[in-house]
């Protein structure tokens, strides 16, 4: 009856984590179909966000896990890219002398 005991304690731990990696794995997967459909590795962002703060996220919901309790979000550009303003110019802007 111990034994019994010891492995519904197991299962009742280890069932979180499980959930958490096929979340990790379901992102991962996305990961790489928009990488093998001519995206950057750098060009985007995926982040696993629950339900309720999907639109807050900011982006394009492309996947959920979780028992649809948790969705994915794409961004695009790099995490902490910051806009470049409007009247950035470069050298070729300047007037030559």
């Amino acid at each position: 009856m111990k034994g019994k005991k010891w492995i519904l304690t197991a299962l009742i731990i280890a069932t979180p984590l499980a959930v958490q990696a096929s979340c990790e794995t379901v992102k991962a997967d996305i990961n790489q179909k928009i990488i093998n459909n001519g995206v950057p590795a750098n060009g985007f962002t995926l982040e696993i966000v629950p339900n309720d703060q999907a639109e807050q996220a900011g982006g394009q919901v492309v996947g959920h896990c979780e028992n649809d309790s948790q969705k994915i979000v794409y961004k695009r550009g790099a995490e902490g890219d910051a806009p470049v303003p409007a009247n950035t110019g470069t050298s070729q802007d300047a007037p030559s002398s």
